[in-house]
């Protein structure tokens, strides 16, 4: 389970299986600026999800993958729509063929799967 709690202000110290960041919002917003704001860590996970699954499937396959990055930012968000531009850049010994499937399996990391379909989220008064 991942626990937020604020700290001060709206720094928010964030943990999960033993490790520790914080979430803030820039000083525009009344924040501190110690840690990337909740938008930033959304288009975090989206990137280290889709380095990852590109990167698993690459190893399964024995493919010559070096390296595989992403680039993640809000393009727009409004009451109609959520966009999200995400760049992948593939790099080894690989043939047109083999770069197009780590294209689609980025198209299937998880992450990217749950933002694409949305998830209903149920929420409660308890203790954290």
């Amino acid at each position: 389970m991942i626990t937020a709690k604020r700290k001060s202000g709206f720094v928010t110290e964030i943990r999960v299986d033993g490790h520790s960041f914080l979430s803030d919002v820039d000083r525009t917003l009344g924040g501190a600026d110690e840690g990337p704001d909740p938008h930033e860590l959304l288009e975090s996970a989206l990137g280290a999800c889709t380095s990852i699954t590109v990167q698993m499937y690459a190893n399964r396959k024995g493919w010559k993958l070096a390296a595989c990055n992403a680039s993640v930012r809000f393009v727009r968000e409004d009451r109609e729509s959520i966009v999200l531009e995400r760049i992948v850049s593939i790099e080894g010994d690989l043939d047109e063929e083999q770069r197009n499937r780590l294209l689609e399996i980025a198209e299937r990391c998880p992450i990217h799967r749950i933002l694409a379909q949305g998830a209903k989220i149920e929420t409660r008064i308890g203790t954290v």
